[in-house]
């Protein structure tokens, strides 16, 4: 679905990725996150394959100090179910993101953060 990567100094990881990668980027109003477009992009993401698109988001309030991939699933709560089954633990339930979709956070049996998302139907 896309990429999440924690900063400690937004300016310096927004110019950082802009720089040296060329990528696109836009905050987001009311949220302390930043869009990222990787490449070619239409309203439903990447037009051509090899691109994923991602956000730059402060590492106090993200799950990971580390990058995170996250997800696309049907249904979040099916998701951290069967997660839970698997030996995974949620870090942060189902919760809204405006009026986009929902995300949450697990962590795998190996302790790796990853993110789902859900479309908001």
């Amino acid at each position: 679905m896309h990429f999440e990567i924690p900063y400690d100094d937004g300016d310096r990881a927004r110019g950082f990725y802009r720089e040296a990668f060329g990528w696109q980027q836009q905050d987001m109003p009311g949220m302390d996150y930043t869009l990222v477009v990787s490449g070619p992009s239409g309203d439903e993401g990447p037009t051509e394959p090899g691109f994923i698109n991602g956000g730059l988001m402060p590492r106090d309030g993200s799950p990971s100090a580390a990058p995170v991939l996250v997800v696309d699933v049907d249904s979040i709560d099916d998701t951290l179910a069967l997660v839970g089954q698997l030996g995974g633990k949620t870090l942060r339930e189902r919760e809204p993101v405006g009026d986009m979709g929902f995300a949450a956070y697990l962590a795998d049996p190996e302790g790796n953060v990853v993110g789902l998302w859900e479309t908001a139907r």
